[in-house]
């Protein structure tokens, strides 16, 4: 049994419940069959296996350095395994085949890529936020930018960051005051400080292509005067670009990607004879955030895939631990002389497990299941693609959030699950704890994430998301009333309403502070109800399938309408009491 993964359950949810083989036929994803796919999987496994997973702990323990010169010391273990994953063409799954891309459903990339981020979080990360940059490039770059940065980036040549943050705004991008000087060639140079980037300086590829948000000089304050530039660190030519680090962020987990201060304009290099890094506009001045999004988007997603997997693989570390550790005895046997039983034999122990399973597998679900939204987008037209838009604009933050909180409550019983072990660098679950600590934080808070949900995708075009939304959930608990599960889905379809009537109601309230106080009880209830559908999908595709699999789906469906649903109406009533208990306090009494 792979304790990365499981196989099983990946090709369960892409063939038996998602069924990407439907995708197959539309015209972009012709090309490819079953046996693809297939291939594509086991190459992922196989070098997540092989590459990525035996210096997990030693990429965690020897963190990157940086050097006098500037310049940052990584292990040469990442380099290697990063090699291969380039040169198996995996940066480059989903995209085009005309920028060199392999054109497989984006389903089918995530779930490859699921493979990479169980085994090994920190080193995903470059893979990840290079696929993402050449993303934003390819829907709102010019073609010099493609053939510029696009097509190195796919290739694996030049690796890709996001920088927005700096020191003094952290996620409040209107305080950004990085600055964009116009030049007469076109270009600008660029001027400011920025924190907490990825990947913003190694020696694991010839370039490196910062996506830098930044004001043009007189734009307006806040939001709407931000710009997008694409600021590469190395010029055409060789010349290094005026971007310097300034220092590394010593993080709590996912040590093995670097994280940067970087100024930019700083004068440490002056390429053209002149201080300020160069960059190039992306899409239309004021529009940087617009562009962005496509990135921090697709990041989101990433990010509560990442924290699934993470939840997934510690999961199934504590139940190969619990099934070869002896431990005591059931109760009622007071015989010192009988066995000690493994700890699968504890009531409270298969209850452990049985909330990591429901809590990772079913977060793994809602990922895939939002990455194939991205598919129908891109094979459809008409309503059907408005639809799947706006579903996936509403589930991106409950995709981000709810795998964040709920799998790393996962990784807590991993190392409850190993007793003491856990709590000890000998055992695996206590990095993925920390590694996992990280995902309810960056790409956006989980209180970023509730405004975001309650205060403009849950209201958006009059509220349509959450109408398509609710007609999936009727129709998912129609078909499970048809297959004798009446009361999963009366739990269900009582949930939903309750979250639809919160929903208008908090809307209705014309005081915006007032509104989104408790957004993030929102967001959590909403997350319930939205898992708890996943899971009844799950069933719906299990149905009449026998076996141990399909036992522990059928198990884990229940452990959560009995232990996680029931959660979701006390919270609604919260939010419908009107409770102004945080907003009336005083924050000098804290």
């Amino acid at each position: 049994m792979s304790l990365i993964l499981s196989r099983r359950d990946i090709d369960f949810l892409l063939f038996d419940w998602l069924d990407v083989e439907q995708l197959l036929v539309a015209e972009r994803y012709a090309a490819h069959d079953r046996a693809t796919i297939d291939a594509v999987i086991d190459l992922a496994a196989s070098l997540a296996e092989e590459q990525f997973a035996p210096f997990n702990k030693l990429s965690d323990q020897h963190e990157p350095k940086m050097l006098e010169d500037g310049r940052v010391k990584m292990p040469a273990e990442t380099a290697t395994a990063l090699r291969h994953f380039c040169e198996a063409g995996l940066m480059a799954m989903s995209q085009p085949h005309d920028v060199g891309g392999m054109q497989l459903p984006f389903v089918v990339e995530k779930a490859a890529f699921a493979w990479f981020q169980a085994a090994n979080a920190g080193t995903s990360g470059y893979a990840l936020l290079t696929t993402a940059a050449a993303n934003l490039l390819l829907e709102h770059g010019s073609p010099e930018q493609i053939d510029a940065y696009v097509r190195p980036m796919l290739a694996g040549r030049f690796f890709g960051t996001m920088c927005l943050s700096e020191p003094q705004a952290g996620s409040s991008l209107a305080d950004v005051r990085t600055r964009a000087v116009r030049q007469g060639d076109g270009s600008f140079r660029l001027f400011g400080n920025k924190m907490w980037i990825s990947g913003g300086e190694h020696d694991l590829a010839e370039s490196i292509v910062h996506l830098v948000l930044a004001r043009v000089e007189g734009a307006v304050p806040g939001v709407k005067g931000l710009s997008l530039f694409v600021v590469p660190r190395d010029l055409p030519g060789g010349d290094r670009n005026d971007v310097s680090l300034a220092g590394l962020n010593h993080k709590m987990g996912q040590r093995g990607t670097v994280n940067t201060l970087l100024n930019f304009g700083e004068g440490r290099h002056q390429p053209q004879g002149a201080a300020g890094a160069i960059g190039w506009l992306v899409g239309a001045e004021g529009q940087g955030l617009a562009c962005m999004f496509t990135m921090m988007n697709e990041a989101r997603v990433a990010v509560g895939t990442s924290a699934a997997t993470l939840g997934y693989t510690g999961y199934l570390h504590a139940l190969d631990y619990a099934r070869g550790r002896p431990q005591g005895r059931v109760p009622g046997n007071k015989d010192p002389n009988s066995g000690q039983v493994p700890l699968t034999r504890h009531a409270d122990v298969r209850r452990m497990l049985l909330a990591q399973k429901a809590y990772a597998e079913g977060a793994l679900a809602l990922n895939l299941y939002c990455a194939r939204l991205v598919d129908v987008q891109r094979t459809s037209d008409g309503d059907v693609r408005e639809e799947a838009a706006l579903l996936l604009d509403m589930l991106t933050p409950i995709a981000k959030s709810w795998p964040s909180q709920w799998c790393l409550a996962a990784n807590d019983l991993a190392i409850q699950v190993h007793g003491g072990y856990g709590y000890t660098r000998d055992y695996n679950v206590e990095q993925f704890y920390r590694d996992n600590r990280l995902n309810p934080i960056h790409e956006g808070t989980h209180g970023i994430q509730g405004i975001d949900l309650l205060g403009r995708k849950v209201a958006m075009q009059e509220g349509r998301a959450l109408k398509i939304f609710g007609e999936k959930v009727g129709a998912t608990c129609q078909l499970a009333r048809e297959a004798g599960l009446g009361e999963d889905a009366q739990a269900l379809d009582d949930a939903f309403v309750e979250l639809e009537y919160t929903s208008f109601l908090l809307q209705a309230e014309p005081d915006a502070e007032t509104r989104l106080a408790n957004a993030s009880i929102f967001l959590e209830a909403f997350g319930h109800v939205t898992l708890a559908w996943i899971w009844l999908e799950q069933v719906g595709a299990a149905a009449a399938k026998q076996g141990a699999f399909f036992d522990g789906k059928r198990a884990a469906a229940r452990y959560f309408f009995a232990y996680e649903l029931p959660k979701v109406e006390p919270m609604l009533a919260l939010l419908i009491s009107g409770d102004r208990t945080t907003l009336d306090l005083d924050p000098d009494i804290l």
